[in-house]
């Protein structure tokens, strides 16, 4: 049946002014009519006092580490009380806002099959599977001792697959070509060391252009792309030069490099919430200390990294990162970026802009004629108060694909 939201302010996503008072037609799904008078006896929704905004989109998240790292790595945990953590998450994901995610490591296709079905509430999930990364390089996450052919009993058929240890152009080719038959939409590559590793540096450049190169040519025999984990410019240039598409975190980003990224429309998606979350509890997530003094080096290199990359007219995602136990203000990377710019960026970046890294431009990302009715309610304006992102209880109403999936009006 129709179903007329009114009487809300609407920021469409597209980055002009709100209208107030503006209705928004739902059919099948769907949105067909922005604006007009409603007709008499049609059923509304009254959202008075309310703002909507596009659904909310994470381009970065990891389902597959929702529960404490150091006990999921060694074995601590039952499979129970893993998928408990990993169902407790995409709810609370969408209980948020958030009516589509990209997941960028460590899920199997079987988490993103149940939600879809609806047996459990979440978002919308697009993933790579396990991440492809090098032999000791960020992403192989055993402790020194473990035996390197032990990694893939980590693995749990049908729920989690954290990383695939990848060495020479002949083990891409195999792997890639195993994470999209496990259901990949993209791929992830490692080829920096990273702020969660154990056995690398920050300043480690990890896979050589050819090996990449084989990524990027079967992602793109599938009408996919490869997104790679990169903190150097090293690691960036390389990935560039194999023709990836995306870049994740890019704390080393200056003018330059931002400047060849948006030569070869390469897109940048920042991650500064989880680098808050390390460095105010490093221990509930389940890491050692020293990963926070890694974390501390990186901050303020992701934000110069996000205002180079705006003077080049690189095209700037949003995700959060956010791994551990506690990932429950997943709009806190929201807030953080609207103080490194503005809430409209923050909020474009992750609707509008999101929506194009991810491949669905023409499905979601704003509210327009035409789109996926995924449409969300603060009770005050984020744009005036860019906290509420990261507040669940003033997030009063979610649509996801024209059903009302929470109504706390």
């Amino acid at each position: 049946m129709p179903m007329w939201l009114v009487g809300a302010t609407v920021v469409d996503g597209l980055g002009g002014e709100p209208v107030a008072g503006q209705a928004v037609l739902v059919e099948d799904g769907r949105i067909t009519q922005v604006g007009g008078h409603v007709p008499a006896g049609a059923e509304v929704l009254d959202c008075a006092g309310m703002t909507l905004v596009p659904g909310l989109i994470d381009a970065h998240v990891h389902f597959g580490m929702s529960s404490n790292l150091q006990a999921s790595v060694t074995r601590q945990l039952s499979v129970a009380e893993l998928a408990a953590d990993m169902f407790a998450n995409c709810a609370q994901t969408l209980d948020a806002g958030f009516t589509t995610v990209r997941d960028t490591g460590g899920i199997d296709n079987g988490l993103a099959g149940v939600v879809a079905s609806g047996k459990i509430p979440g978002p919308r999930i697009l993933h790579c599977g396990p991440v492809l990364c090098q032999t000791g390089g960020h992403g192989h996450l055993a402790p020194e001792w473990e035996p390197t052919a032990d990694w893939v009993h980590h693995e749990i058929p049908g729920l989690r697959a954290w990383t695939m240890l990848t060495d020479g152009p002949d083990a891409m080719r195999r792997n890639a070509r195993e994470a999209f038959r496990r259901g990949a939409s993209f791929l992830k590559l490692c080829v920096t060391g990273g702020v969660v590793s154990f056995h690398d540096k920050l300043s480690d450049t990890q896979f050589t252009q050819e090996e990449i190169a084989v990524a990027v040519e079967e992602a793109t025999a599938r009408g996919a792309y490869v997104t790679v984990h990169a903190h150097n410019n090293a690691g960036v240039r390389n990935a560039i030069a194999a023709g990836v598409k995306c870049v994740e975190h890019g704390s080393e980003i200056d003018d330059e490099v931002a400047a060849l990224m948006s030569e070869k429309d390469v897109a940048l998606v920042p991650t500064l919430a989880v680098i808050d979350m390390v460095l105010a509890d490093v221990a509930t997530i389940g890491l050692p200390a020293h990963i926070a003094e890694r974390a501390l080096t990186v901050r303020d290199g992701m934000i110069n990294a996000i205002h180079a990359a705006r003077r080049a007219g690189v095209r700037i995602g949003l995700g959060s990162d956010l791994i551990g136990p506690n990932q429950r203000n997943r709009g806190d990377e929201l807030v953080i970026r609207s103080k490194v710019e503005t809430p409209m960026a923050a909020l474009v970046s992750a609707t509008r802009e999101n929506a194009e890294i991810l491949g669905l431009a023409e499905e979601i990302g704003t509210i327009e004629v035409g789109k996926r009715a995924d449409i969300v309610g603060f009770d005050v304006s984020p744009l005036d108060d860019p906290s509420v992102f990261a507040d669940r209880e003033r997030v009063t109403l979610v649509v996801q694909n024209g059903t009302v999936v929470k109504d706390t009006r």
